[in-house]
């Protein structure tokens, strides 16, 4: 009950808060999501992907970390294909589904979770440590792939390929992967303020814009993808991360904590992205809104489970 509660106070309720902000805010005023996409594409989400791989230490212990989170993306992308020939999908609505499982909320739901089910022992410091590990191929992959996932249902190979190269997160990460390289400091430089206020803007308007979408959004109920979405992230999704713990032999408190961060809701920011490529808006929205709202019953089972069986 402790940890239903918790989830449900302090990981989904302020993110439906701001979600119902932004949904009233468009049903008063006429806002422009398209002018916010580019805003929270081209500034806050840059800047909080160059924060956070420059400030990520990479501990050699968790190398194996970094294995497991690539082949998870590997599996649930190679599941949800599967999924989406065997339903039938178009290319648009394959790539918002394939999406809407490989990408989760790695990061502002994760953390605070993995902290609460960790904060009393001596794995703490570690687990978070593990965590940020794969909020850091999360994030490389949702900001590369992610979007010529979306591109591929409205554009040729070429010029999806342009629209990747034309959005700034592509330089951004690697202009933090050249600053761990090199001899030089930039949170000494007078930009880094700058910066920082821009990374914290990201979570904010991206939950806003959520809201904002789904003034839009014309909810079908009936949509079995939805359904079939969620129960593939929330429930397949940790039985991958199984095998994959078990295939890599990885130890019994860095499995727990890869197993339940495997289970968290679809993030934010595929709705975000299928919103900037105009690829299956609603959908993403739907499968971001219903995934989080479940998780709060199949994260307390997953908790629990992961304590017994590992």
């Amino acid at each position: 009950m402790e940890v239903f509660l918790f989830v449900l106070f302090n990981n989904i309720s302020p993110i439906f808060l701001i979600i119902v902000l932004g949904y009233m805010l468009a049903t008063k005023f006429e806002l422009d999501i398209n002018s916010l996409s580019k805003v929270n594409f081209y500034i806050f989400i840059p800047s909080l992907i160059f924060v956070k791989i420059y400030e990520t230490k990479i501990d050699t212990r968790l190398l194996k970390v970094l294995l497991f989170a690539t082949l998870f993306l590997v599996a649930l992308a190679l599941i949800s294909i599967i999924i989406a020939k065997l339903r039938g999908h178009s290319i648009a609505r394959e790539s918002a589904f394939k999406n809407a499982i490989m990408f989760y909320n790695s990061g502002n739901f994760s953390l605070p979770l993995i902290s609460l089910v960790f904060g009393v022992t001596a794995f703490a410091a570690y687990a978070i440590s593990v965590q940020i590990m794969v909020l850091l191929v999360q994030t490389l992959i949702t900001n590369t792939l992610g979007f010529y996932n979306a591109g591929r249902g409205q554009m040729d190979y070429k010029e999806n390929l342009k629209t990747i190269f034309s959005m700034p997160t592509v330089y951004a990460i690697a202009l933090a992967l050249i600053f761990k390289a090199v001899p030089y400091n930039p949170t000494e430089s007078f930009l880094w303020p700058a910066i920082l206020y821009m990374k914290d803007g990201m979570i904010p308007i991206a939950l806003l814009m959520l809201g904002i979408q789904l003034t839009a959004t014309k909810f079908n109920f009936k949509d079995l993808d939805v359904y079939i979405a969620s129960f593939t992230r929330l429930l397949i999704g940790p039985i991958l991360a199984y095998l994959l713990i078990l295939l890599l032999e990885i130890d019994s408190n860095t499995a727990q904590v890869l197993f339940i961060s495997s289970s968290v809701p679809t993030a934010v920011s595929t709705a975000l992205i299928a919103v900037e490529f105009n690829n299956e808006p609603d959908f993403a929205s739907q499968v971001v809104l219903t995934t989080t709202l479940l998780s709060t019953i199949s994260l307390t089972g997953i908790i629990y489970l992961a304590q017994y069986i590992f």
